[in-house]
């Protein structure tokens, strides 16, 4: 009876799979939202949440501890606490105010995680664009004009640059400033829109002389995105306080901390080594009331338009603020890497375009949401019905459709093959053996 326990102890051990904990999957913060909505005691929390942070939230120690309650009985309601948003989505605003709902008490100054869940796979083409940019040929010609150049080949591109120049550079009635508010929304909407190898191209063109500089630093019209008529700059801490009241600029300058935290000891200049997403983060900035920009058009130097003047005991804080951009050696890297490899020969032909990280959003999306008896003629509708409501304020014509292919007919969608059933495993079969073996026995 012993060797038989042995045995049988064996075969277990190959039959049945030791237990071992899940991970714990990042979700959206729309639909960690929506299933809270669905258990009663996680509604009724995080609606207590929602009034702390609102703007007329009641004042007093009571309140606070009411508050801080409501955030300690979400504690167990992980997909809650633990969602993130996607840069750029629809939603954006909506599911950032959920992130931020649920994070009351996270200190501003906290650079351990960043709101916005990369989409799969979305840095890994940022990393081939760096390379492909790094190795632009500088032997005299003018990068910047050339990207300016592609990005008018490609209508996308085209379009949607030639919106945020118009939007950045017409004069409201009776005025001569422009309208920021709508200048940003475009900015944003073109590094959103626009895949990353134009978009990228014309923020980080590598320059050799002073009018390609210009260039590059005219990029995103910075009489309008930033700068003042007057040529006063605002008091940087003044910048930073207003940008933490707005769910949107918060998240992205979090997200800029978090990517492009500087590190001395890494070869990357970077915390994470990932100098690909600190630049990507960067560009997130741009639309924002904490815009960046080059410093001048003969060098790579990069600073928020801002002072530290009347910053009276605040002095520190107010040039730890300037010091992210001006002596961040993870950016100043970054930037560096887009111009810094040996030249290749020139090409005529601008780089085939990817999808954007929102349009590879909504792909994904699709495909989740898509049923097997669908088909191609309602798959053409529903795109265009969603298209067609997202380019209500720019009317852009999308390059990107899903068609029909030989190889995705036979996947997916449809019945599914049969298949044979597997055997059982040896071991299975032996097990079986030894049991009806040690029942003769009895």
């Amino acid at each position: 009876m012993l060797l038989l326990g042995i045995l049988l102890s064996l075969c277990l051990r190959g039959v049945i799979p030791s237990a071992s904990p899940l991970p714990l999957t990042t979700v959206d913060c729309l639909d960690a939202e929506r299933d809270c909505q669905a258990d009663l005691r996680c509604k009724l929390l995080y609606r207590t949440l929602a009034r702390c942070v609102s703007k007329e939230a009641p004042s007093g120690s009571e309140v606070r501890l009411e508050c801080q309650k409501a955030l300690d009985g979400l504690h167990n309601y992980l997909p809650l606490l633990a969602c993130r948003c996607h840069r750029g989505a629809r939603k954006e605003d909506h599911c950032l105010h959920v992130y931020w709902t649920v994070r009351m008490s996270q200190g501003y100054e906290d650079q351990e995680e960043s709101p916005y869940d990369d989409f799969p796979g979305e840095l890994s083409p940022m990393a081939s664009i760096v390379a492909e940019a790094s190795s632009l040929p500088l032997d005299g010609q003018n990068v910047c004009l050339k990207a300016a150049q592609d990005c008018g080949l490609y209508e996308k591109c085209g379009a949607l640059r030639s919106e945020y120049v118009l939007a950045c550079t017409k004069r409201l009635p009776n005025s001569d400033h422009c309208n920021r508010q709508k200048c940003h929304r475009a900015l944003r909407r073109f590094l959103e829109r626009v895949p990353e190898e134009y978009s990228l191209g014309l923020l980080f063109c590598p320059c050799t002389d002073r009018l390609c500089g210009e260039r590059r630093r005219k990029t995103i019209v910075p009489s309008c995105s930033y700068q003042e008529k007057d040529g006063i700059q605002p008091n940087c801490l003044h910048m930073q306080s207003y940008c933490r009241k707005e769910n949107l600029c918060r998240s992205r300058l979090a997200d800029f901390q978090y990517n492009c935290q500087p590190s001395p000891q890494s070869p990357s200049g970077c915390v994470r080594e990932t100098g690909a997403a600190c630049l990507k983060s960067y560009a997130g900035l741009i639309g924002t009331i904490m815009t960046p920009n080059y410093v001048s058009n003969s060098s790579v130097s990069v600073a928020l338009w801002c002072t530290c003047d009347g910053s009276g005991n605040q002095w520190h804080d107010c040039l730890r603020i300037q010091h992210m951009f001006t002596r961040n050696r993870c950016l100043e890297s970054s930037i560096r890497s887009m111009g810094s490899a040996a030249p290749r020969p020139a090409e005529n032909v601008p780089p085939s375009p990817r999808p954007s990280a929102m349009d590879q959003q909504d792909t994904a999306r699709r495909n989740a949401h898509q049923e097997p008896g669908n088909n191609a003629v309602e798959q053409d509708e529903e795109e265009g019905v969603e298209e067609s409501e997202d380019e209500d304020q720019f009317d852009v014509i999308s390059l990107y459709a899903e068609k029909a292919t030989v190889s995705n007919l036979g996947s997916g969608g449809g019945a599914a093959s049969p298949r044979l059933s597997p055997a059982p495993p040896p071991s299975l079969l032996l097990l079986l053996l030894l049991l009806s073996a040690s029942l003769s026995w009895w």
